[in-house]
């Protein structure tokens, strides 16, 4: 297989020029402080090539000078002709996805290279490799397992000249810069090999490292130049300076790596921020208070720690005298944190409008204030005039029995008995009073707890039991006027404890229950089932009647918006209430299940 190798100037000078790229490229690479996937894997690309380039220069050189077979040299050649192909694949999902985890399939990746090169250097014995060696492609004489290799190293080639060009396109554009560098850098070693290969053109073993140079060079200008290392396309940068929300993303070392106009103005910032870091971006900034330094500072934390999970802040800007919505979530492929993203959505409108929707409701809250007073002031008519006609009773008792003990003093008739009999009688008249001055305290203690409701709100617990006997007490006059019965089934413990302010939740209820009894539309001798029980970690309080159910198209609004079925006799406002009290202020939920004609189920589910 000895053959004399005759090469010219120009050759020699060809393999010299990406050889000294090669080293520049590693030296330069090498000066980069914070090195990412993506310099690391040219560094290691580029110092295959380089030793390639090496090997070629001394078959050259040496080869005539000393007699040395040149097949021996490419012992040393192959070593980067084998793994070059395995080191641009990575280098495709590197540039592909930003970043990537090795797993160990990965690492099969290079069990062809490894055999490869061990079929190479016992060539000797077999042949599998070459049967007969040449610099000329043309007159080389290849064994069968040349055929693996040349198939392996193609299909790795083109797998990444697939994910190179679909990448750019989709990010890029056909037609822009990075496209036409990836196009260039991805097709040239294949189509010089392959026209080689097809006897189009005179291929010699000098022309494959030649080719896979240009591409390599194409894909480093791609990266470095155009700035490909961005979180974001430079392509898109257009597009994302049109959109109406503004952001910013920071790499894992808290430098702004890109941002849209949008951001910039929307935070009136002139100053130029690119690579700076985040956090002393925002202690100089005139826009950002301690507080919500902190808290972003915060949330980094915790993004860094759950890259998937999205936070969000509210602010209001007084420099510029906007309110935001800011985003915070983390950009991750292959499960690897790449960077954090900083949405900000101008919501002055929404919060204006808010403001304004608040100031019109306001009429309609205290209509509806009124009416719960004047249900209040019926509830006590009605509940404190039993009581008190009871105790009026009583004291008439116990004026007879006062002046028949007092007549019975000197009357030698009356026994030790017959006081024993008078002062029983009077025990008897005080357990009366006792126990309806007992209940009318329960009534005062109720009545006087939802009146409070209407004006504030207190944060305390109670029980189970507490609020169901409050709910019984208000709501008993109304369901006695309406005759229909409540129906409660206890299928918890009583005495679990709610946290939270009772009174909302008694309002809350009654109000179900009002609306439950006008289900019926007047008819009387009907049953409203009030169930409490416990879910896992919630309290389910059911509210079920079997009266005229809703239509569908109310039942998708009832806690969106004010709607109601009463007409004009309602405003819809006691459900949105009640729907607002239970969500702000027990972070709970509020739940229907209603059909026409078979009744309304309202459930309220509350965390324990």
């Amino acid at each position: 297989m000895n053959n004399v190798i005759s090469v010219s100037a120009s050759t020699l000078i060809l393999l010299l020029i990406p050889l000294l790229f090669s080293i520049f490229m590693i030296m330069t690479l090498l000066h980069v402080k914070k090195k990412n996937q993506l310099h690391k894997v040219f560094i290691v690309v580029f110092t295959l090539m380089a030793f390639w380039f090496i090997g070629l220069i001394a078959q050259i050189t040496l080869s005539n000078k000393f007699n040395i077979d040149p097949i021996y040299f490419e012992y040393f050649i192959y070593v980067s002709a084998c793994f070059t192909p395995v080191g641009i694949l990575f280098l495709a999902k590197i540039f592909t996805h930003t970043k990537i985890t090795i797993r160990r399939l990965d690492l099969l990746l290079f069990v062809i290279p490894i055999i490869s090169l061990l079929v190479l250097w016992t060539n000797d014995y077999h042949h599998l490799f070459y049967k007969y060696y040449s610099v000329s492609m043309e007159y080389s004489e290849f064994g069968p397992y040349m055929f693996v290799h040349s198939f392996y190293s193609y299909a790795l080639m083109i797998i990444a000249c697939i994910m190179l060009i679909k990448y750019s396109i989709q990010n890029s554009g056909f037609f822009s810069k990075q496209s036409i560098l990836i196009f260039i850098g991805a097709l040239t070693p294949l189509l010089v090999n392959m026209a080689g290969y097809a006897g189009i053109i005179s291929l010699s073993v000098y022309s494959t490292p030649i080719s896979f140079t240009v591409g390599i060079l194409c894909f480093a200008l791609s990266a470095f130049k155009l700035q490909f290392f961005n979180t974001t396309p430079i392509a898109l940068q257009k597009i994302v300076d049109r959109i109406s929300d503004g952001y910013i993303i920071v790499n894992e070392d808290n430098r702004i790596i890109d941002f849209n106009k949008t951001f910039l103005t929307m935070l009136n910032i002139h100053a130029k921020i690119r690579n700076k870091d985040f956090y002393e971006f925002m202690k100089n900034s005139p826009q950002e208070s301690e507080k919500t330094f902190s808290s972003i500072e915060k949330t980094f934390k915790q993004i860094k720690q759950n890259p998937n999970q999205t936070i969000i802040l509210d602010r209001f800007d007084t420099n510029v005298n906007k309110y935001f919505s800011i985003e915070i979530s983390g950009i991750t492929s292959n499960r690897s944190l790449l960077g954090i993203l900083i949405l900000f959505k101008d919501t002055t409108q929404h919060m204006l409008d808010l403001q304004t929707i608040s100031e019109n409701q306001e009429t309609l809250m205290e209509k509806e204030r009124l009416a719960s007073l004047g249900q209040l002031i019926g509830g006590i008519a009605h509940n404190l005039k039993t009581p008190i006609m009871s105790i009026s009773g009583a004291a008439e008792g116990l004026t007879d029995l006062i002046k028949e003990y007092d007549s019975s003093i000197d009357d030698p008739e009356v026994t030790s008995q017959d006081h024993h009999d008078i002062a029983k009688d009077m025990t008897t008249w005080i357990a009366k009073i006792k126990t309806h001055t007992e209940y009318m305290s329960d009534v005062i203690t109720a009545v006087k707890g939802q009146a409070v409701t209407l004006s504030n709100e207190s944060d305390i617990s109670f029980t189970v039991g507490e609020l169901l006997k409050r709910v019984n007490i208000l709501m008993k006059h109304e369901l006695k006027n309406a005759i229909i019965y409540l129906n409660i089934a206890m299928k918890t413990d009583e005495n679990a404890v709610i946290h939270g302010d009772v009174n909302s939740l008694v309002q809350v209820i009654n109000n179900m229950i009002s609306n439950s009894i006008q289900a019926y539309g007047g008819k009387p001798e009907q049953n409203i089932d009030l169930i409490v029980e416990k879910k896992d970690n919630y309290l389910v309080i059911s509210i079920k009647d079997y009266g005229t159910g809703m239509p569908k198209h109310v039942k998708d609004k009832l806690f969106k918006e004010m709607i109601t079925t009463k007409g004009k006799n309602g405003t819809g406002l006691g459900l949105y209430m009640s729907y607002s009290t239970i969500r702000a202020h027990f972070n709970g939920n509020i739940t229907v299940e209603s059909e026409e004609g078979q009744g309304t189920t309202f459930c309220i589910t509350l965390p324990l």
